[in-house]
Formats: structure tokens, sequence, C-alpha cells
């Protein structure tokens, strides 16, 4: 059975930062593509960041290029995202997901991944 467990959100201050993880059991993450999902209150799910199963490539939304890092552990078969200067408008429940054939890092909608994590707040206030 295939599990993805977030860690816990939380309450930063605009300009702050903060580091979300994602472990994965019952599946290998390395195999594809895994990728962050946000969803704000009343807005759709969308990508915030996606990375290769081979190489480690990454691909940005423009809203967070710059500010955000995706990596993983493979050791730990763990992913992670990397939160710096963090703004009101990144306030949103953030999703790990996985996909089962994708292997590269490219822009992805939402049904193109086939596991999700329970998702975890983030909120960006002062």
């Amino acid at each position: 059975q295939v599990q993805l467990v977030e860690s816990e959100g939380g309450l930063v201050q605009p300009g702050g930062s903060l580091r979300l993880s994602c472990a994965a059991s019952g599946f290998t993450l390395d195999y594809y593509a895994s990728g962050w999902f946000r969803q704000a209150p009343g807005k759709e799910r969308e990508e915030v960041s996606c990375i290769s199963s081979s190489d480690g490539s990454s691909y940005y939304a423009d809203s967070v290029k710059g500010r955000f890092t995706i990596s993983r552990d493979n050791a730990k078969n763990t992913v992670y995202l990397q939160m710096n200067s963090l703004k009101p408008e990144d306030t949103a429940v953030y999703y790990c997901a996985t996909t089962l054939g994708i292997t590269t890092a490219r822009p992805l909608g939402v049904l193109e991944f086939d596991y999700w994590g329970q998702g975890t707040q983030v909120t960006v206030s002062s």
C-alpha cells in the first residue's frame, strides 16, 4: 500500500522559511517524478514544483521560482520542499504527489499524479 506522509506545516511570518517533507512507503520515490502542489481557498490546486526521477532536475512555477527548492533523499525515500522568503500569497494547503509513469520534471496537471499526501496547511501572516 502506497502512502505519502507530509510533515506539519505551520504559521510563518512574511519573509520567513519553512521546510516540508513527504515520506513515502510502499513505493520508491526515485522511480518516477514527484511534485508539490498547493490549493488556496476558492482556487484550483496548482503545481508548485516537480523533481525528475533520474537526474534530480526540477521544475518550478513562476510564482515560487528563486524562493522554493525541491529535493529528494533517496536513502530516506523522502521529498522535501524548502520554502524561503514566504509571502502571504503562499498561504495554502500543500500536497506532495507522485506519478506512476512520468519521469521528467515539467509542468504537470493534477490528473497526471497517482498518489497524494494528506495535505498540510501553510499560513503566511504577521
